[in-house]
């Protein structure tokens, strides 16, 4: 068994009687009937459907508090609080950061449930186990569970590996849609849950089937294309290269024109560095290259 202490997250605590209600009328996907130790992958969007912050929300049962921790970007966990307060208005809810509480990433088995709040990721199930616990001590607490700890590169080879975005690396907060950054494939978004905050227009982007731009696995021959580098085919940019791994990749790519140029033999490259598109497990939509379904 494989752990991982992640610093890149951070943990919030959001309790009250009106919890879920509250939430359940501003993410993208639903959380009134969670059952206790369940979690769901979620985002809170601007009014224009673009993604703030996407996080996971785990129903805590009432016996221990009730209510939802949230399992955040580190970067954004300041940013999340806030605009939950401000949209909470006269709910009875109350947001409290919970910096003495730590996420861990378990892969190859599940851990105990004695560590602390144990759940599978909900976005896919290779992703492994999450283990929300005390800070102190947690590398310890892992340890004496059998764990053996490793660091962050093995949680970001794994991702890459199932081609699973990772917000401020494959995709900008405040400039991409749910549909952009896969969050409708990953569990994120509730397309029958009623009102949200930017609902309007993800309902749109799904009615129309007009995602013209998704975060899609590459893989490559040499060296990592440089982070941020523009993807093209010949003179024309298709998108731009997130992280990666190994010789495995994500970008930001414009479907369509990576279809154009897959079907054209032209090369798509980054920094010189020729990618090929590889679709993952998940993808359900028309991938690059792939011939028109029989209507």
């Amino acid at each position: 068994m494989r752990a991982i202490l992640s610093t890149e997250r951070a943990v919030l605590r959001i309790t009250g009687e009106e919890t879920a209600k509250f939430l359940q009328g501003i993410v993208t996907s639903s959380v009134e009937n969670l059952a206790p130790g369940a979690a769901v992958y979620t985002a809170l969007l601007t009014p224009q459907g673009k993604i703030v912050v996407d996080f996971i929300a785990v129903a805590i049962a009432a016996d221990e508090g009730g209510g939802f921790l949230l399992d955040a970007p580190a970067a954004l966990a300041g940013e999340l609080a806030k605009k939950l307060n401000f949209y909470k208005l006269r709910a009875k809810v109350e947001i409290a950061p919970r910096p003495d509480l730590a996420v861990a990433v378990v892969f190859d088995k599940e851990p105990p449930a004695e560590l602390g709040l144990v759940y599978l990721d909900p976005r896919h199930f290779g992703l492994g186990w999450r283990v929300v616990l005390p800070a102190e001590g947690a590398a310890t607490a892992l340890e004496g569970a059998g764990a053996k700890i490793v660091g962050p590169e093995v949680w970001q080879g794994r991702r890459i590996s199932l081609g699973i975005p990772e917000g401020g690396k494959d995709f900008i907060y405040g400039d991409t849609f749910p549909h952009e950054a896969d969050m409708d494939l990953l569990g994120g978004v509730d397309f029958h849950k009623g009102c949200f905050i930017g609902q309007e227009v993800v309902s749109r982007v799904e009615r129309r089937d007009v995602a013209r731009r998704r975060a899609v696995p590459v893989a490559f021959a040499d060296s990592a294309p440089e982070a941020g580098a523009e993807v093209k085919a010949g003179e024309r940019v298709l998108g731009y290269m997130g992280s990666a791994a190994g010789r495995l990749g994500v970008a930001m790519l414009r479907l369509d024109r990576a279809d154009e140029a897959i079907k054209a033999g032209e090369k798509i490259e980054a920094g010189g560095v020729e990618l090929t598109l590889v679709k993952p497990d998940w993808a359900n939509f028309k991938f690059p290259g792939e011939a028109e379904s029989a209507t």
